[in-house]
């Protein structure tokens, strides 16, 4: 810990602070989750297939910026306003500026080859270039805002708190802005408006970083490495690599974004094309605040009793289960399928409030076997894992469509596509949540009883040191 007297001690405006930056980062990413391919394929007239090549091309440059990016952040020098904290005022004007430009229609009626060119560099800008440039500075101080696994944990929860918000006002917002409904009761997409929406995002992720850079504190003191310890960036993943906790925690995050990520846009076509309620899909992201909520009270607690993986496991079987009964009942009536949802998403809401504890526990585990830190790489790498899975989920959800006959130009779709909609937001994440479970289960390898013995472990280590 930092021997600064007159820095303050960790609190409320840490965790609200931290918070405040997973919200910002939403602004754009569940934004960009749900509404980049409709933008382009409804509006733009861009095959979803393309779509979905776009967004694997991304995520092959991602190996190399998130990872890239962890290793700076980790050589990063200490500043006066502290070693990562800078990184999120230098950037968070890009992120959003990227966001905000990737939703112009000003090549609506140009060539589908210029579309397509546009579509890539702006995307490849928002999310290899800048929001990596922010990211992996963001998910890295936590490690240096507390130093205490307990305080930790806090911020993971608060962390997914504000993803949890963010998601909720783009879910409640979004469908009712994006959508106009036309003279044959479809539900269309407004160019204009979505460009609207996505302007006014972007202004509300600026504000939420410069709250993020203001109410956090560095606390953990950097010890630079000598010159004859330090690993090249080739030797840092091969060790990495070998770690059975680091490739199980990336599995499980490429299986949970694989599955949330798809259903969040597959989502937007179900209730526009199988249900025809779209205002339905704002009233189902609103009741996932209770769920959050409710959690947001227990999950620390039942982690803390049970264990984070324990208790995570647990809930990624019993939301596959649930998804998979909704499949085979293949509900009509939208309100009971939004009930019977809000229900079986709750195992997975669990495993995602504490998936960033799971990522210092990781860390800490690596440094109890190697005897070396190195946070922003291991985020780095986590960072890319889940873009691996958006990336996969975004190609799948295109050529999924595609695969059951959707037809992005015309206003309505058959109904043997819609059915097929509907089997896709459902029996798909039944599938996914369960093989969650089984990574966790069977490969990722810190149990309750092995967290505690790293904790205590390093705790006997820094007091030596002292």
């Amino acid at each position: 810990m930092s021997k600064t007297k007159e820095v303050r001690p960790f609190g409320l405006r840490d965790k609200i602070g931290y918070m405040c930056g997973d919200l910002a980062n939403d602004f754009s990413f569940i934004f960009a989750s749900s509404y980049v391919m409709v933008f382009y394929t409804k509006v733009m007239g861009i095959s979803a297939g393309m779509v979905g090549t776009m967004f694997l091309v991304a995520r092959c440059l991602d190996a190399f910026t998130d990872i890239g990016m962890g290793r700076i952040v980790d050589n990063s020098k200490p500043t006066k306003n502290g070693r990562i904290r800078p990184w999120i005022l230098r950037m968070c004007a890009f992120v959003a500026l990227a966001s905000f430009m990737m939703y112009q229609s000003f090549l609506v009626d140009a060539s589908y080859g210029a579309k397509v060119a546009y579509m890539f560099i702006t995307y490849i800008l928002w999310g290899s270039i800048f929001y990596t440039s922010i990211n992996i500075p963001y998910g890295s101080m936590a490690s240096v805002i507390s130093a205490e696994p307990k305080d930790r944990s806090s911020l993971s929860v608060f962390r997914s708190m504000g993803g949890g918000v963010a998601g909720i006002m783009i879910g409640i917002m979004a469908p009712m802005l994006v959508y106009h409904t036309d003279a044959q009761g479809n539900q269309v997409v407004s160019a204009s408006r979505i460009s609207v929406v996505a302007g006014v995002f972007s202004v509300i992720a600026i504000i939420c970083y410069l709250l993020c850079y203001t109410l956090t504190t560095e606390r953990v003191a950097y010890v630079p490495k000598p010159a004859s310890e330090k690993k090249s960036t080739a030797e840092t993943l091969k060790t990495l690599f070998t770690s059975r906790a680091l490739l199980g925690l990336v599995l499980s995050a490429v299986l949970l974004l694989l599955a949330s990520l798809m259903g969040q846009g597959i989502n937007t076509y179900l209730f526009a094309d199988y249900f025809k309620n779209t205002k339905a899909l704002s009233v189902f992201a609103l009741l996932m605040l209770p769920c959050m909520i409710v959690l947001a009270g227990i999950s620390t607690k039942l982690a803390t009793k049970f264990g984070k993986r324990e208790c995570s496991m647990v809930g990624m079987f019993v939301s596959g289960i649930l998804y998979f009964i909704i499949g085979c009942l293949h509900i009509k009536n939208v309100w009971a399928f939004v009930g019977m949802v809000f229900v079986a998403m709750l195992g997975m809401y669990f495993f995602q409030m504490q998936c960033w504890a799971l990522v210092t526990d990781v860390i800490d585990d690596m440094e109890v076997q190697t005897r070396n830190r190195d946070d922003g790489t291991i985020y780095g790498i986590y960072s890319f894992s889940r873009k691996i899975g958006q990336a996969i989920a975004g190609g799948l959800s295109g050529w999924a469509l595609g695969w059951i006959g959707y037809d992005e130009l015309a206003a309505g779709q058959t109904e043997a596509v819609a059915n097929g909609i509907y089997n896709l937001a459902t029996f798909f994440p039944a599938v996914i949540y369960i093989l969650c479970g089984l990574v966790l289960m069977f490969i990722f390898p810190l149990n309750k009883a092995r967290v505690d013995a790293n904790v205590a472990e390093l705790k006997k280590r820094r007091e030596a040191a002292n």
